[in-house]
């Protein structure tokens, strides 16, 4: 009786990606990502433009981080994905 062949080597594949993550070491993800500094006033407007631009529910639009500066400045990062579905 013929033994029945157990599931596939996935070596190949892990070196492939193995390769493929070495080659681009700065891709992390697939977000798309913007820093501004900006008065408060006009960080709140640029990031109202981002989500109505961009709305969370399908590009995942949100502020990945932010920090207030002396002067009433703001740095912040926007974040989103760079296309919905």
């Amino acid at each position: 009786m013929a033994k029945i062949p157990g599931p596939p080597s996935f070596d190949g594949l892990k070196r492939r990606m193995a390769k493929h993550r070495a080659e681009n070491p700065t891709r992390k993800d697939h977000f798309v990502r913007q820093t501004y500094c900006l008065g408060l006033i006009d960080a709140r407007a640029k990031a109202r433009e981002w989500f109505d631009e961009f709305p969370k529910a399908a590009y995942w639009t949100e502020v990945e981080s932010w920090r207030q500066l002396d002067g009433d400045r703001i740095e912040f990062t926007m974040r989103r994905l760079p296309s919905a579905d």
